[in-house]
């Protein structure tokens, strides 16, 4: 496996060498401006998150919450473009040298052309595309285009997902694995549970790619939690909400930095 995606690989290598999880951040594009989400994701990779996700905003995002969607409303209004997300991944990726991923659902990429987005996606340096409502079995195309231009593909598995389909979707993927940890929309909670613990150990039976636990990650203790048994962290909502409730930018990358610190902290206790 070469191109982009091999700083993913080695990042991801290197935590579990480390023997600890990989921390994964979440932030949209264009919010609250294309500027000061670059800065956001900056000051996330600064606090000491391993890899990080740009959401491109969407009209309709079924599978996120209300924080997050809230978070692309502004974006949208704020007249965001696919040509912003790019340069948001190539701004965030030459900055810190780090994997930066765009997570986005399908029709904005069918519509915008999976080869001009990937070539795009690939110069930019991005390592890959997190796609969540991209079923396997029509996934055969863009991952023809992203193998070209050295792009990982994650696919987003959950509780409700039968072993012999885990199977399938892992053999399609690369990169990771992402594991939603409970049915429902993107969001904090009180607690991530046992169904993610079950998950990851039903995904892992299934492929060597690293499987990395999202949906319902807010602080470090939770974190602690989710490293006991994933590979990797994922949070968004949690620091999407941090830059909403901000009186201003500056206060917002402060928060999303400390608390990028404080998951980083959490991911590398020991259980």
């Amino acid at each position: 496996m070469s191109g982009n995606i091999q700083l993913l690989n080695d990042t991801l290598a290197a935590a579990r060498a480390e023997g600890r999880s990989a921390l994964i951040a979440y932030l949209p594009a264009g919010f609250p401006t294309v500027d000061g989400g670059i800065e956001a994701i900056k000051a996330v990779f600064d606090g000491g998150a391993d890899v990080v996700e740009v959401g491109l905003p969407h009209s309709d995002p079924v599978l996120d919450g209300p924080v997050i969607q809230t978070a692309d409303d502004i974006a949208l209004r704020g007249g965001v473009r696919i040509a912003d997300v790019m340069r948001t991944v190539r701004e965030a990726h030459a900055a810190t040298g780090k994997p930066v991923l765009v997570m986005t659902y399908w029709n904005p990429i069918d519509r915008y052309g999976i080869e001009r987005f990937t070539a795009e996606l690939a110069e930019a340096g991005g390592a890959g595309c997190i796609l969540p409502d991209l079923p396997v079995q029509e996934s055969a195309t863009w991952r023809e285009h992203a193998d070209k231009h050295g792009l990982g593909t994650v696919f987003v598995v959950a509780p409700s997902s039968k072993d012999e389909r885990l199977a399938t979707i892992t053999a399609a993927g690369s990169g990771f694995v992402y594991a939603a940890s409970l049915m429902g929309v993107t969001g904090t909670r009180e607690s991530v549970g046992n169904q993610a613990q079950d998950l990851v150990r039903r995904t892992k039976a299934t492929t060597d790619l690293p499987v990395c636990v999202g949906l319902g990650v807010s602080n470090a203790k939770q974190a602690a939690e989710v490293a006991g048994f994933a590979d990797g962290v994922i949070v968004g909502s949690a620091f999407v909400k941090l830059m909403l409730d901000a009186n201003d930018t500056a206060a917002g990358l402060a928060a999303v930095r400390a608390l990028a610190a404080d998951l980083a902290d959490g991911v590398r206790v020991k259980a």
